[in-house]
């Protein structure tokens, strides 16, 4: 849905004022996703017969901001809006979950300079260019060390409420950039622009509209910590399809994440999407008995999809051996209609065959999506490899990226097949120029005299064949020194883990301690980005650590 009309707080014929959620940005994010909340307004006020509404922008709120927002519905409201905005008569609450304030009320006066992205609080003389931020806080409810405040902002200034709050000590909870988001346990910023009241420009009467306080507020400073209860699972999943909007409504890609575990709110669960149908994915508590997930998958399939599929996964990978077991993985969706066997999803435009009832896994980790993408993009006339190639979904795209050769290894020649596959799919056919190899990568590194240009590198946490046994917090820098030796100069080398107790500063080191061992001078060492829709939890590092390395 473009926009739900539950979010309109007030309509007239000059103002209209929306209740932003949580996650939706106030512009565009991304250039020709219409993601952003004005887009999503103007198409629905275009299926409410209005195509061509005018909507004038006045103000902005963080894209983790709720609240109150004020659109103009007419160009002469304009100068009367903005005069207000401008002389500063247009009074702005917000309410906000910290930890740390001690004062009834205060007012806070500070000097702000802007860097790199965020705010700094100037402290003693303001340098030139430094802005002043007035803001008054109210204390309005207290429990233990968590307090819920509310702000009135008599200055307009990037971040504002975030940075001069975190300046004196308390910092907004699930603030990643100004506070300690992991301290606070909140899965989301905790600011709500909860009114504004402005004179009316064609009456000249005093309007004030009020957001209603969001429930994850008020719970969090009673204690809650974002865990489901069987009241708000199904706000929490509906909140989830806001964040994933962009995603959902992109025809090139049919297959992302809608839910990850906890760094969406959801603890104990994970919910992604492939075209009409989702896979639940559940890690224990509160999911680890029939009724709390039945009563999940229901929600999910009433989000408009046509089945569910459902994986328990242990929190171990290394304690599970047989990952086909129907209780953990049943073959048919436990709701809803089945899938086709093997059914095709797509990718940035290229597709892929899934199997949703096999095993834990589908046959594609979403969360390589961007990895895959920058494959494509540097893979153009150089030799790959893929090692642990699974079903190949990186050798794909860097055949289609115009690599010249590639080499795919996996111990398994199930997964090759189904490797082979997707291939076909693009249109690429198996043979000299792309090699398929069933061997296991150690002893097959330790046999080939080929080198390569690009190097890719992704294996399981644990994994074991007949011959040998691997664990990346044990073995991960000796297999990088094997990878290495066949990197050829000026190569790169795309290393990437899932570890969960492995950090990104520990891996970066095991890549640079094994290239200083092989003697492999390093050009660049560079971490990449986690994908937008595996989000970590709060304060936490994400599963899936990507470094970039390029030999001298």
């Amino acid at each position: 849905m473009d926009f739900r009309p539950e979010w309109i707080l007030h309509e007239d014929p000059d103002l209209l004022f929306v209740d932003k959620p949580c996650g939706v940005p106030s512009q565009e994010a991304v250039e020709g996703a219409d993601d952003d909340v004005r887009a999503r307004l103007a198409a629905f006020l275009a299926t409410r017969g209005d195509p061509s509404a005018y909507l004038g922008v006045h103000q902005r709120l963080d894209r983790d901001t709720s609240g109150v927002l004020l659109f103009t519905r007419r160009r002469e409201a304009n100068p009367g809006v903005a005069a207000q905005f401008e002389g500063r008569r247009v009074a702005k609450r917000y309410l906000a979950g910290v930890t740390g304030w001690t004062r009834k009320e205060a007012r806070l006066e500070h000097w702000l300079v802007k860097e790199k992205g965020r705010a700094t609080v100037v402290r003693g003389k303001a340098p030139r260019g430094a802005e002043r931020a007035v803001m008054r806080v109210r204390l309005v409810e207290s429990s233990g060390d968590r307090q819920l405040v509310e702000l009135e902002l008599e200055t307009g200034r990037m971040h504002q409420a975030r940075v001069q709050l975190a300046a004196e000590g308390a910092p907004i909870a699930g603030d990643r950039l100004y506070g300690d988001a992991r301290r606070s346990k909140a899965h989301r910023l905790l600011l709500h622009a909860s009114s504004l009241s402005l004179a009316h420009p064609s009456t000249g009467e005093r309007l004030t509209v009020t957001a209603p306080t969001p429930p994850e507020l008020t719970g969090w400073v009673r204690g809650e910590d974002g865990r489901p209860t069987a009241g708000d699972l199904g706000r929490l999943l509906r909140a989830a399809v806001e964040k994933r909007y962009a995603l959902g409504r992109d025809p090139a890609t049919t297959a992302f994440r809608l839910v990850n575990e906890g760094g969406d709110g959801l603890h104990g669960l994970a919910v992604d999407v492939y075209g009409q149908h989702a896979v639940v994915h559940f890690y224990g508590p509160p999911f680890d008995d029939l009724a709390s997930r039945e009563r999940a998958v229901r929600e999910v399939l009433a989000l408009g999809l046509e089945g569910v599929y459902t994986k328990a996964r242990p929190r171990q990978a290394n304690l599970l051996v047989d990952t086909r077991r129907d209780d953990l993985a049943p073959r048919r969706a436990s709701a809803g209609a089945d899938a086709p066997d093997p059914c095709t999803m797509h990718e940035d435009g290229i597709p892929y065959a899934v199997r949703l009832g096999d095993g834990l896994s589908t046959g594609i980790f979403l969360d390589q999506r961007a990895n895959r993408r920058l494959v494509r993009e540097i893979a153009r006339g150089r030799r790959v490899l893929n090692l642990f190639a699974y079903t190949c979904g990186f050798t794909v795209v860097a055949a289609l990226g115009g690599a010249t050769r590639t080499v795919s290894v996996d111990a398994s020649a199930a997964a090759l097949e189904r490797g082979r596959e997707n291939l076909g799919l693009s249109g690429i056919s198996v043979g000299t120029a792309h090699a398929l190899v069933a061997e296991d990568a150690f002893r097959w590194l330790t046999r080939t005299r080929e080198d390569f240009d690009l190097i890719l590198l992704d294996p399981p946490s644990y994994a074991s064949t007949k011959s040998s046994r691997f664990s990346t917090a044990d073995d991960y820098g000796a297999l990088v020194g094997l990878v290495l030796a066949r990197l050829a100069p000026g190569g790169r080398l795309l290393a990437c883990s899932n570890h969960r107790k492995t950090d990104r500063r520990r891996f970066r080191r095991v890549i640079a301690d094994a290239a200083r061992t092989a003697g492999v001078e390093v050009a660049q060492l560079k971490d990449l980005p986690y994908p937008a829709d595996f989000p970590p939890e709060f304060g936490l590092e994400p599963h899936l650590k990507s470094v970039l390395l390029t030999r001298a």
